[in-house]
């Protein structure tokens, strides 16, 4: 009998009790949830969107808001409502139906990159363009008419095949379609990869 309680004392002793993520980790995983904060502001969201939506794509389970609030430092409040946002977008979704049901993160976030490039970075690149072309237009219809300009057309016209060629490499990513899993992203990453690659060869020969 006592050697069984030895033995089964050693066998309960050898069993190491789960432990809490370190303060020091803690404070890496902060550092990078703050930096993905200040890069999605540029894109139009507040910092609490990309700070909470890191956390949670970082983690290999859901968490409760009350728990990212801890974690980030920042009110429930807060993070209620950067998760109200964030759902609608479709990057966080609760993990069931019940109120305060913990929160996971959707690592499909591409269909939103494209929605913010078409209505952003597209329209900006057109307006560019808009305005050489008229320029390349008022140029050549100056100089049909014997009017001696400052502007040189050829350097215009780089200009608007420059705009042009950055409209096809956006509109050839907006076609890209991310992986829906880890183990494809890989994959993914090397094609991207070899399309860059093939890219600079065409821009620098």
């Amino acid at each position: 009998m006592e050697e069984q309680k030895r033995k089964s004392g050693r066998g309960l002793a050898s069993v190491e009790p789960r432990r809490e993520p370190s303060d020091r980790l803690n404070q890496r995983i902060v550092a990078v949830c703050d930096a993905v904060g200040a890069y999605i502001e540029t894109w139009g969201f507040r910092s609490i969107h990309g700070r909470v939506w890191a956390l949670l794509a970082m983690r290999s389970s859901p968490l409760a808001q009350a728990e990212i609030a801890e974690l980030l430092g920042v009110s429930r409040s807060l993070v209620s409502l950067a998760v109200s946002e964030l759902s609608t977008y479709g990057l966080v979704r609760a993990t069931g139906e019940h109120r305060g049901a913990p929160i996971e993160a959707c690592l499909d976030v591409w269909p939103t990159i494209t929605d913010v490039i078409r209505s952003r970075e597209w329209m900006l690149i057109e307006r560019a363009r808009l305005a050489l072309e008229a320029a390349v237009a008022e140029v050549e219809h100056l100089h049909s008419e014997g009017d001696r300009t400052p502007y040189d057309v050829r350097r215009i016209r780089l200009l608007l095949t420059m705009s042009e060629f950055a409209q096809t490499t956006l509109r050839a990513v907006l076609s890209v379609r991310m992986p829906s899993s880890l183990d494809h992203f890989g994959k993914w990453l090397h094609r991207a990869g070899s399309f860059v690659g093939r890219l600079h060869h065409r821009l620098t020969f």
